[in-house]
């Protein structure tokens, strides 16, 4: 946790993970094993002016536990584009209502990543929200991902509806309860 607190997460967001967002059809994002992702979710301070606000906004990154993330891998490239007529970087976002963001769901893919094992890895929102912007650092430079995943590295910051705010945490896993989830794992592939 020590690069997230260059950029104050450890002071303003508390980490949840969401571990193996399903795709429609049951399979795990992560093909093989789980899709682990990582919202830090908090209140950022934004200052307009003289004036200091707060709003609630999630930033996506993977887990420390995702396959993406363990050696030997490389990151061969990143890909906003959803589908044919939905590309996550034609995301564009004006005003203080946020007008333009794209509205997702919990199921909603982010981006699609491929690593030098030939395996695709789905990342999915995790909450519900509108896109407030996507990391287009790093198309240029995947290996952000790997590096510094908790801060350059991070995928995409979701800003949650406001009345949701207070219940976008259910369904998430606190650190305690990710840990447990990765030592069951780990004990029933040890035992198999």
């Amino acid at each position: 946790m020590a690069a997230a607190e260059t950029w104050g997460a450890a002071r303003y967001f508390t980490r949840w993970y969401k571990a193996g967002a399903a795709r429609p059809g049951g399979r795990d994002g992560a093909c093989r094993g789980v899709t682990l992702t990582r919202v830090w979710y908090g209140f950022a301070p934004l200052r307009y002016g003289n004036c200091r606000s707060c709003c609630r906004i999630c930033v996506i990154t993977l887990a420390e536990a995702h396959p993406l993330l363990q050696h030997g891998r490389t990151i061969t490239s990143i890909n906003y584009q959803i589908s044919p007529n939905c590309s996550r970087l034609q995301n564009k976002v004006s005003g203080k209502s946020k007008r333009g963001a794209q509205f997702l769901t919990e199921l909603a893919p982010l981006c699609r990543i491929s690593s030098s094992d030939g395996e695709e890895y789905t990342i999915y929102s995790c909450i519900r929200g509108r896109l407030i912007e996507v990391n287009e650092n790093i198309l240029s430079n995947p290996a952000l991902l790997q590096e510094k995943p908790s801060t350059e590295g991070y995928i995409a910051v979701v800003l949650p509806k406001f009345e949701e705010s207070k219940s976008i945490t259910q369904g998430l896993l606190t650190p305690e309860e990710y840990k447990e989830v990765l030592l069951k794992r780990q004990n029933s592939s040890s035992g198999s």
